[in-house]
């Protein structure tokens, strides 16, 4: 199903929307895929913020091509259920917004892999709409809100998912959050307009000052 059919299909109320990535925002992402690499001979060295080029085969002490790191990537997420757990403070956190905001997931990530991730997010209480595109956030985001006056707030780990959003729906709030303080250090700074939150409570923070700030009275 293309995306932004899927996209038309998720219920909006009359109220804020938040619109959030997954890996590495809600879900663990690096931490677990360091483990499920260490578990076969691979590791992922924290020497740039980026895949490519930084994971090596523990046999040989080479980084791996591009090719072999799809591979392992398509591998993690195919069992991303038996690796990935919540990042602190998220599933308390989203539980709180959402009695003010609709959320809705939105992760980067081939939509096969979809069943898996949305059968591991309702386990673990995150049960809000889930869309898996590996088109540009932007457009998607801003079909979702429409044309409502009414508070968005985007968050990701991604700088190039934010600008897309920010492009596309400049009116939103743009957070990036990411649970990996290690590749965290790593990541270019964003440019004015994006804000940086070092956890969920800062999150939180963030956007409740937004809605105060854009909600009409």
């Amino acid at each position: 199903m293309p995306a932004f059919a899927a996209a038309g299909d998720v219920p909006l109320r009359q109220r804020p929307l938040i619109v959030t990535d997954v890996d590495e925002v809600v879900l663990e992402f690096l931490t677990p895929f360091m483990a499920f690499l260490e578990a076969r001979e691979h590791a992922l060295l924290p020497r740039s913020f980026r895949l490519a080029g930084n994971i090596i085969d523990r046999r040989g002490g080479e980084a791996v091509s591009e090719a072999t790191a799809e591979t392992l990537l398509e591998a993690f997420f195919a069992v991303q259920d038996q690796w990935q757990t919540p990042a602190a403070r998220a599933v308390e956190t989203l539980a709180e917004l959402s009695e003010e905001a609709d959320i809705i997931f939105l992760t980067a990530m081939p939509p096969r892999h979809a069943p898996v991730r949305r059968a591991l997010l309702d386990v673990l209480g995150l049960s809000y709409p889930l869309l898996a595109s590996e088109e540009p956030k932007g457009p998607l985001v801003k079909h979702l809100h429409g044309e409502r006056r009414l508070p968005l707030v985007f968050i990701d780990d991604i700088l190039h998912n934010l600008h897309s959003v920010q492009a596309h729906a400049p009116s939103s709030l743009l957070i990036n959050l990411m649970a990996n303080a290690e590749f965290r250090a790593l990541a270019p700074p964003p440019p004015a307009g994006i804000h940086v939150a070092a956890d969920w409570a800062e999150a939180a923070k963030l956007i409740r000052s937004h809605w105060g700030a854009t909600t009409p009275g």
